[in-house]
């Protein structure tokens, strides 16, 4: 089946080209951020790719290969190739076939067809961690190397379902407040609900695990207070830094019924271990020197990190993954080893850039969840966002250092193009009246800036107390201007924001991208548009790094205005058009 008039262009190879000027393609675009990841997206034509992983967190999602199948044929042009058909059906008849679960009390991997099992069961990294078989489709299992086998299967291509249940960790009653104490609402809205019951759904009566994607300012903080009210149990929360630290203690507090003495930090600050516990990643991979002879890897390298011992203590019932995109390799291997407790990943983005998607997908849970950004801005719950990208040239003696520069060189080189101070000077004029975040990789770059701006630069050397100041005086309004490193680029709360500036960024990084762009999208009091600045110098490795970071946004339906420097530093105001929202892509 075909439909001549139709977005969508279905290849062999499994990519997927979309037509994005087509009338239905914002419809096919969400249909393919079901189960397709964006690769490519130049101004005419998007390509995707179906994956196994995309397929398997489709089908942990409930959506089977008639589905996908059916999504194909309705925006194909052409008739959908007989192996992509074929494709589907064998990656998503894959999922679900193999199932650790509990059978008369005993942990077993088990089979829905034991020649499946009996493959498996020949590979070594398989091999090793089963036990005895009791019947053809069955496997015992220790309970430690509960995630280490679901690590290993979906390496080889087939992904375990864990049905096996969770400890229910040491009671704690958590009970939601009808209003904070500042007299507002405090309740979940429809899409937080929804996020919260497919967390719980997929672990039935006990719980489930997994990730819960939204964008940022659409309240993961909020959703995951409502699984700890519904979990009723010991809760370890783990985070990006302390100033994230103090923002989930201060809206547990907001928000629940919880007293101070029963919230605890773990952090490079602080060492209290409470019924609820906010703990940061740092802390938890902090290192003590290798032995003598070890390699990163042996089984005895986790030992070289004593906090994490915290992810095994207090008989904790749920683990809670802020920003779990970004879970440090040493907590991945650590999480292998806690299977038997809840865990609940947050995130808006599930892009890693080490390509260990399917670790997260392994030992925190599928992907539950997602909550298209574009849907939530038309809803009111996030603000409306203008994307542009503002190209600036080197002068003659810059290009000729950038073209002699080492390869290694020369992305520092054209992100730190002095000509970027300038526009960012025009820019802050045009933007007086707002409040700007100026963010930037290099701290020379920034340096210059805030000297510039006379504002504060804010970095990884700044205390946690001083940056808290900062943010303070960034929401009320005392401070309209702020220069900050990659440090502000997670769970910072900072709704009055409403302009960002990027004059550099971590090479390619789509979730950065994503991240920065967040920094904005809590929803503004006069119900205003925020404005995100990306500054790039043309034919450079800055521009483009810079389109393979935006690739994460595109997908979520934003566009890129792609603005000539001329064009912001016009002497009259007027005679620069204002950027102007772009199309839905």
């Amino acid at each position: 089946m075909s439909v001549p008039d139709a977005p969508l262009i279905v290849q062999s190879d499994r990519t997927l080209l979309l037509e994005v000027a087509h009338p239905k393609a914002d419809d096919c675009r969400r249909e393919l951020a079901r189960f397709a990841e964006l690769e490519r997206s130049p101004e005419h034509i998007h390509t995707y790719r179906i994956t196994p992983l995309s397929l398997w967190n489709a089908c942990a999602a409930g959506l089977g290969a008639h589905e996908v199948l059916q999504v194909l044929e309705r925006y194909s042009r052409f008739p959908v190739p007989a192996a992509i058909s074929s494709e589907v059906r064998d990656q998503a008849g894959r999922y679900g076939r193999l199932r650790i679960e509990l059978v008369e009390g005993e942990l077993m991997l088990t089979a829905t067809d034991p020649a499946v099992m009996e493959e498996v069961g020949r590979l070594g990294a398989v091999a090793a961690l089963l036990g005895e078989r009791p019947s053809p489709g069955r496997a015992r299992l220790r309970p430690l190397v509960r995630g280490r086998l679901k690590q290993a299967l979906i390496k080889a291509g087939w992904p375990a379902e864990d049905v096996a249940g969770y400890t229910p960790g040491a009671p704690l009653v958590v009970e939601l407040r009808s209003t904070t104490p500042d007299g507002q609402p405090s309740r979940l809205r429809d899409y937080q609900i929804a996020a919260a019951e497919a967390f719980w759904a997929a672990g039935g009566p006990h719980g489930g695990s997994g990730v819960l994607v939204l964008p940022c300012g659409a309240g993961k903080t909020m959703i995951g207070i409502g699984v700890m009210a519904r979990a009723r149990t010991r809760t370890l929360v783990l985070t990006t830094s302390v100033v994230a630290v103090r923002q989930w203690r201060e809206e547990l507090l907001r928000r629940t019924t919880l007293d101070a003495d029963t919230i605890g930090e773990y952090s490079g600050l602080h060492k209290m271990i409470r019924p609820v516990t906010i703990a940061t990643y740092q802390v938890l991979t902090h290192a003590l020197p290798r032995r003598p002879g070890a390699a990163a890897g042996d089984p005895d390298d986790v030992g070289r990190f004593p906090h994490l011992a915290l992810l095994e203590q207090q008989d904790w019932g749920l683990v809670i993954y802020d920003e779990v995109h970004l879970l440090p390799a040493p907590v991945i291997r650590m999480t292998a080893e806690i299977q038997s407790k809840r865990r609940l990943g947050l995130t808006a983005t599930l892009v890693r850039e080490d390509h260990r998607e399917d670790d997260v997908f392994s030992l925190v849970g599928p992907k539950r969840y997602a909550a298209p950004w574009r849907e939530l801005e038309a809803q009111g719950w996030i603000a409306p966002a203008v994307c542009c990208e503002v190209r600036v040239a080197f002068n003659p003696e810059q290009r000729m250092a950038y073209a002699t520069a080492e390869l290694a060189d020369r992305y520092r080189i054209a992100a730190s193009n002095p000509a970027k101070l300038a526009l960012v000077d025009a820019l802050c004029a045009r933007h007086r009246d707002d409040r700007v975040l100026v963010i930037g990789q290099y701290l020379d770059q920034l340096q210059l800036l805030a000297e510039r701006l006379q504002a504060p630069l804010l970095t990884g050397r700044t205390s946690a107390g001083a940056r808290q100041r900062l943010y303070a005086a960034f929401r009320t309004g005392a401070l309209r201007r702020l220069v900050v490193s990659k440090v502000a680029n997670f769970a910072v709360d900072l709704p009055e924001a409403n302009v960002a500036i990027q004059v550099s960024g971590t090479f390619g990084s789509r979730q950065e991208e994503a991240q920065r762009l967040g920094r904005l999208l809590r929803p503004k009091a006069d119900g205003g548009q925020a404005h995100f600045y990306t500054l790039v110098t043309r034919e450079t490795l800055d521009q483009e790094f810079s389109l393979h970071r935006q690739l994460f946004l595109t997908e979520q339906g934003y566009r890129y205005q792609i603005l000539d420097s001329a064009a912001i530093t016009a002497p009259s105001p007027a005679a620069a058009p204002a950027p102007r929202r772009g199309a839905r892509a």
